[in-house]
């Protein structure tokens, strides 16, 4: 008997990348290309690799060619989308998406033989909270309409619902409900994948899988002991990527550190 057809998607997301200079204290120009020759090393026959959001930090051209640049060493297509850190026009204009892309939107379709890929755009100029507006979600539904029985893995910077971080829940999808009704209506939607909150997270919402990861850059703090924006300081953890596999009816998830904590952070 012929084996099933397989999937493996890299999942990277939160790179923050200046050209120049620190964020947080960290480095992402090392960050990045840690991540980058771990995945070249030990997962280079990879379908594809999706960054969520966040591709850089201040939205400036040079930030956006330099991180595209870097990217480029990829041994395997990879595809951006935006993040509260993202401005559209900018990124439209200098992220490479491939012909499934919505116009005026950075959310797009990938058609792998065993599953079906749909990225959002979940950018809400201005805010750190996100918004899916009418448009993008009557796309996410046509999309869905359309889908056959493959699996469907949702991909979208920021979580719909809040996860127990009070710092990061805040910034949330501010209207959640309205992608998780749609998502809801589609048994086939089997995992959501979300960036953001710079922290491992994993869940259920109804019959769909929820999981967040660490960021590439650097990691926000665990909830407890409760902290804010004036006292925040990145956790000393090692940051995450994720590798998911999809075979038969099983969509596998697991987290792999690519550096240590740290390693290209400069001590303040």
């Amino acid at each position: 008997m012929t084996p099933a057809p397989s999937a493996q998607i890299i999942w990277l997301s939160d790179p923050h990348y200046a050209v120049d200079g620190l964020v947080q204290g960290h480095n992402p120009r090392k960050r990045l290309d840690a991540a980058i020759d771990h995945i070249n090393t030990h997962y280079a026959g990879a379908d594809l690799c999706i960054i969520s959001g966040d591709m850089v930090e201040t939205a400036t051209v040079a930030d956006y060619q330099g991180v595209r640049a870097r990217l480029k060493q990829l041994a395997m297509p990879w595809h951006p989308m935006t993040g509260n850190h993202d401005r559209r026009a900018l990124f439209l204009a200098h992220m490479p998406l491939p012909d499934t892309v919505m116009p005026g939107f950075a959310q797009y379709v990938i058609e792998l033989p065993t599953v079906r890929l749909i990225c959002l755009d979940t950018l809400w100029e201005g805010q750190d909270a996100g918004l899916l507006c009418a448009d993008r979600l009557a796309w996410l539904q046509d999309q869905l309409e359309i889908a056959d029985a493959r699996p469907v893995i949702v991909f979208a910077h920021h979580p719909p619902v809040a996860l127990g971080l009070p710092m990061l829940d805040m910034d949330r999808l501010s209207n959640g409900a309205d992608m998780l009704d749609i998502l809801a209506r589609h048994p086939n939607v089997r995992q959501l994948c979300c960036g953001h909150v710079h922290r491992p997270v994993s869940g259920v919402i109804g019959s769909m899988g929820l999981a967040c990861l660490r960021a590439t850059l650097y990691q926000a703090p665990p909830p407890a002991p409760a902290w804010d924006w004036a006292s925040f300081k990145p956790a000393a953890e090692a940051p995450q990527l994720g590798i998911i596999t999809i075979e038969d009816d099983r969509i596998i998830l697991r987290y792999e550190e690519f550096c240590s904590a740290s390693y290209g952070v400069v001590p303040g």
